[in-house]
């Protein structure tokens, strides 16, 4: 009687050391092909985010759109909740528009989104270790307001730049002054020019005066701890500066009133 093909009648035969090999480069390919199919996931995702602000500058054209900041949306994530009401630029008195460019950027009218000839002194100063001062203009503002996040990083910077230029070169500067001041902060939870002025005022963004106008406008770099209804010595100094300022910018704010 044959008992070499065991009880059950068939041959066991072990595997050999070629088959083994062949399973572990099986296996091994399998978690190469995942882990890069993983990596082209991730990699479309960070494309999609990094394009996504570009495709919101020209869904934004329209004046009938009315976008909200990224801080707006970290209060609504929060549960917080915030105050802004839309206004058209028409409805927003020309003392703020003038008191804010001036404060803010009054290069506005003349540059393409950024102000090289500040951005390059602020490089300067870097290289040399000095503390640099801000350079940010109002399209760059805008840019992080809506895009972007808050806090000093070159990595923001970096994407703040192009995100700046390309704004400006969609928008009309009409456009660009609306939509930054409707998205402006002015004190925890305060939004835009409307919300502000009733806040801090008691009157409407249209009624404005020369001096409520400076006061919000100096209060912007800093708007937690500056408080524009109820200013300090520093804070009235500023605002003196900038309303004389405001008086004498017939000339920069052309491209906004002609």
């Amino acid at each position: 009687m044959d008992y070499q093909a065991g009880a059950s009648g068939v041959d066991i035969v072990p595997e050999t050391r070629e088959e083994e090999e062949d399973v572990s480069s099986s296996r091994s390919r399998g978690w190469r092909d995942v882990l890069r199919e993983r990596w082209r996931r991730l990699l479309s995702i960070a494309v999609a985010v990094i394009l996504l602000p570009y495709v919101l500058i020209i869904l934004y054209t329209p004046i009938f759109i009315h976008p909200i900041s990224t801080l707006m949306l970290r209060d609504l994530v929060f549960l917080r909740g915030y105050d802004r009401q839309w206004v058209a630029f028409g409805e927003i008195s020309p003392n703020l528009v003038r008191s804010v460019m001036m404060s803010e950027d009054g290069q506005f009218c003349l540059h393409d989104g950024v102000d090289w000839v500040q951005m390059r002194g602020v490089v300067t100063d870097a290289l040399e270790g000095e503390s640099t001062r801000g350079a940010s203009t109002i399209p760059m503002q805008t840019a992080k307001n809506l895009f972007l996040w808050n806090g000093r990083s070159f990595v923001r910077k970096g994407m703040e730049l192009p995100l700046a230029l390309v704004a400006d070169f969609v928008w009309s500067k009409r456009r660009m002054m609306e939509l930054y001041l409707n998205v402006a902060e002015w004190g925890p939870g305060i939004y835009g020019a409307e919300a502000a002025a009733r806040h801090h005022f008691g009157v409407s963004a249209a009624k404005l005066t020369r001096r409520q106008a400076a006061l919000l406008a100096v209060a912007l770099p800093n708007p937690l701890e500056r408080n524009a209804g109820k200013p300090g010595r520093g804070l009235r100094r500023l605002a003196s500066v900038i309303e004389r300022r405001a008086g004498r910018s017939g000339e920069y704010i052309k491209c906004l009133y002609e």
